[in-house]
């Protein structure tokens, strides 16, 4: 596989590298936030080697390549562009809704510290096994002597991540925060140095005190603890970036790290650490308190809702609550975040297997019997966005399986005990008493994903889906009319450089005069914005054309706009497929210029635009093939 070419296709197609803000990965997708997503190419995109699928998630467009080759690519992307996976550049501005900012923030301190998380996970697990009385009573190291000093070894190996928790946050979050990543990992050391009364301890040994100047500080550690060292963090970024901008340059590098050390110390154990470890023990209580209480409904109704939850993004601020309910499993008893990520997960996989066993499409059968077993072991992306939810069905099917299976595992009390692949392999992170349930839990999710998409399958007829979509009415694209009333202009005439240029693509341009949206010709709705602002159409002979209503209304993350149509509707010309509220739009500050271009037109011709006053029945371009 040729990884250079990869990375320089995409690049091109998402829109260059003068489009690219930064570019990261997580365990499966490739992550762009570009400053304008609209010259992105998802359909070349999805025929580049090794793309599973696309899809943008609020503003930032991701490409799922799967695990291991995620990385290899985002390695040569970030060598073509000149910076590294997690460079951006400045001067940029996150786009979202407060919601959206502080799940993003979460991810991007969480998920680089994952793979350390899940390897003390899943080594606990495998200590789970030589250390539990799995044999009439006894354990392998009791039936076996000898491994004992190997259970030991590996039950402190498992450990470390956990309890240098606050060493792994801190560097994380402090960088998320623009600080000074080594400062924040110093503070991490800190809290959990071995002069400090370690946080497991608490309320079985008095803590050692610090007597300055007759006030009294408890020296306790943070072992395990999430909130406080986040922010610490912050308050150890924000302290640090003031003392950079106040102190002079000649004595800038000896005091600044060592006044935010301190301040940030003394602030930590004085009042923001002891304030928030009681919160966030407070939270995972609360949290635990609200599951057991639910039983099985409350499990079966997180388990319908984690596939829909995932597809917003919001399942990265889990991490944070399941790394707390794991550190602190001595009293939570675990964590039933990661037993319904498995259940969930493993129901997407059996959705996508029965689509592999049912479909005749090839191309279909080639990502399912990847995409199937990977989300069997833990990895659900390409599942998801390459088979389930393009077909719908399957991925409703997968929600009811994993309502079934969470349902049950709640009602029996299946907790994690720490964090691992979330699916099969997770067996490994339960308790050993909790194998038996676990397992039927996750047999209950795969029976039931697997026979309702089968059901699904047939009653839909989802094998001949594509080809449904195509029947429309067969008349070929003469002339191209308004898609809405209103004053038509040349493309030229756009607002917006980017179409006003033709780097898009030829068209017109309309000043609206209401919000109606209507079908410029006889095709297919073949793609939905996410935000609602744009729409692409195919016509019957081909032709590819993007509405785009208003500029720079992908900020407005759909408010505004009412869509009449799906992806995959045939539509017909004149049709209203779409309602824009000028109003709002205005009063937001943007334009409601539209621009209707054709995305497609190698070897053809835009020609006999027809400009002035115009409604949905007035024909203003028309396409003709160039003669070679």
């Amino acid at each position: 596989m040729d990884y250079a070419k990869i990375a320089q296709e995409v690049i091109e197609n998402v829109g260059g590298k003068e489009n690219i803000i930064s570019v990261t990965h997580c365990a499966t997708r490739l992550r762009f936030q570009l400053r304008n997503n609209d010259l992105r190419n998802e359909e070349v995109i999805s025929d580049i080697d090794g793309v599973k699928g696309v899809f943008l998630s609020q503003t930032q467009f991701q490409i799922i390549f799967g695990s291991g080759l995620v990385s290899l690519v985002c390695d040569e992307v970030q060598k073509q562009l000149g910076f590294d996976t997690n460079s951006t550049v400045e001067g940029t501005k996150e786009e979202g809704n407060a919601l959206q900012k502080f799940v993003k923030m979460l991810s991007d301190i969480f998920v680089p510290i994952i793979p350390a998380i899940v390897a003390g996970g899943l080594l606990m697990g495998l200590n789970n096994v030589l250390t539990a009385g799995l044999f009439d009573g006894k354990s392998l190291i009791e039936l076996y002597p000898q491994w004992s000093g190997l259970a030991t070894a590996i039950n402190t190996f498992a450990n470390a991540p956990f309890t240098f928790l606050p060493v792994l946050i801190g560097f994380s979050a402090t960088k998320k925060f623009g600080g000074n990543p080594y400062l924040g990992a110093a503070m991490g050391m800190i809290m959990v140095h071995p002069d400090l009364l370690n946080a497991y301890n608490i309320g079985i040994a008095e803590p050692p005190y610090w007597n300055i100047l007759g006030f009294k500080i408890a020296a306790i550690g943070y072992q395990g603890t999430v909130l406080p060292v986040l922010a610490v963090s912050f308050i150890l970024a924000t302290l640090e970036k003031k003392l950079h901008k106040i102190t002079p340059t000649w004595l800038d590098n000896l005091t600044t790290p060592m006044l935010s050390i301190i301040i940030t110390s003394f602030l930590t154990f004085i009042f923001v650490g002891p304030v928030l470890r009681e919160a966030g023990n407070l939270l995972a209580s609360g949290i635990t308190w609200a599951y057991n209480s639910l039983g099985f409904v409350g499990g079966g109704l997180f388990g319908l809702f984690y596939a829909p939850i995932c597809l917003t993004g919001m399942h990265h601020s889990f991490i944070a609550i399941e790394t707390q309910l794991i550190a602190d499993a001595a009293h939570t008893g675990g964590s039933f975040i990661f037993t319904t990520a498995s259940m969930n997960n493993v129901a997407q996989g059996a959705a996508v297997l029965v689509v592999l066993f049912m479909t005749h499409n090839e191309k279909l059968k080639s990502i399912c019997s990847a995409s199937g077993v990977s989300a069997l072991l833990g990895i659900t992306e390409p599942a998801m966005f390459g088979v389930t939810l393009k077909l719908k069905y399957p991925f409703y099917a997968a929600m009811i399986g994993s309502a079934v299976g969470s349902a049950y595992c709640a009602a029996t009390k299946v907790l994690a005990q720490a964090m691992g692949a979330a699916g099969i392999p997770g067996i490994i992170s339960m308790k050993p008493t909790d194998y038996g349930n676990f397992l039927i839990g996750i047999v209950l999710s795969m029976v039931v994903s697997a026979i309702f998409t089968a059901i699904f399958f047939k009653k839909f007829d989802l094998d001949n889906v594509d080809e449904k979509k195509k029947i429309v009415v067969e008349q070929p694209t003469k002339s191209i009319s308004s898609c809405m009333d209103g004053e038509v202009k040349d493309i030229a005439e756009a607002d917006d450089a980017v179409f006003s240029s033709k780097s898009m693509g030829d068209g017109v341009v309309v000043e609206p005069i209401n919000g109606n949206v209507y079908a410029p010709v006889n095709g297919i709705v073949k793609m939905i914005f996410p935000t609602k602002h744009a729409i692409g159409i195919e016509s019957v002979d081909g032709i590819e054309i993007l509405i785009h209503m208003g500029i720079d209304t992908v900020n407005l993350n759909g408010e505004g706009f009412t869509m009449l149509v799906s992806e995959g509707d045939s539509i017909q010309q004149g049709q209203k497929i779409a309602e824009m509220d000028l109003q709002l739009i205005r009063e937001k500050g943007y334009k409601t210029q539209t621009m209707m271009i054709i995305t497609n037109a190698d070897g053809k011709r835009v020609c006999n635009k027809v400009t002035g006053k115009a409604d949905a029945s007035t024909g203003v371009m028309e396409i003709v093939e160039i003669a070679e």
